[in-house]
């Protein structure tokens, strides 16, 4: 819990940026499976981002990875590779860039209480973006699920769904072609519902605000999660 109010704190102690006037709109799937009778699985996420809520592509992002939990434990490790299209701001722009990214994550799954359930997500990624040196980048999530009309989050349950995202660079300075990497990159606190349709399959709709060293960005999210 503490280190969810930190995170909480911390989301709203860099609020001195710009506010960007569009709010953006954010369509993703996310699923997992295991192999059966085994430790290992795999994982991925398709996600369309605008800088609007309808058009004008921010990113599309396809990722997907090898999964395997220890015996006798919750915890989930990955090992996978994401590939982003990036658009320009501004429907006339057409033009777009691309990145590739491979990706190592640990996941850890944390139940406080009958209805608190947290996770924490701790991702390690080394990328490749068009035209820019090769950079890294840490990142680490605080999920919080808080059922409202049932202690699980099992078919028929509504339930509160928060988190906190910071993510640092592992290089600071001048990069390749003039551009310039700080520290701190970025910081997203998400907060909305969710509805389980199924014991593993789930809904969510939320609000989201991005925040870099010089603007804040709000999105609205709708995501579909699923595990089979």
């Amino acid at each position: 819990m503490r280190v969810l109010f930190v995170l909480l704190f911390f989301s709203t102690s860099v609020m001195g940026q710009s506010l960007h006037p569009d709010v953006g709109g954010w369509y993703m799937y996310f699923w997992n499976t295991k192999f059966k009778n085994s430790q290992f699985g795999l994982q991925g996420d398709i996600q369309h981002r605008n800088y609007q809520v309808a058009g004008d592509l921010e990113q599309l992002l396809l990722r997907g990875g090898f999964t395997y939990s220890p015996k006798n434990t919750k915890l989930k490790f990955t090992l996978g590779y994401g590939h982003i299209t990036s658009g320009a701001l501004g429907k006339e722009d057409k033009s777009t860039s691309t990145e590739s990214r491979i990706y190592q994550e640990a996941l850890m799954p944390q139940k406080v209480g009958e209805r608190f359930y947290f996770t924490h997500r701790f991702r390690f990624e080394q990328r490749w973006v068009a035209d820019l040196d090769t950079r890294t980048r840490y990142r680490y999530n605080l999920f919080l699920n808080v059922p409202l009309n049932q202690t699980d989050l099992k078919k028929g349950a509504l339930y509160l769904a928060l988190y906190n995202e910071l993510f640092v660079n592992g290089q600071k300075g001048k990069a390749s072609n003039n551009f310039s990497v700080e520290l701190f990159d970025r910081n997203r606190f998400y907060s909305g519902l969710g509805y389980s349709l199924a014991d593993n399959l789930r809904m969510q709709g939320a609000f989201m605000t991005q925040t870099t060293n010089s603007v804040k960005k709000r999105q609205i999210q709708l995501s579909l999660h699923h595990a089979f």
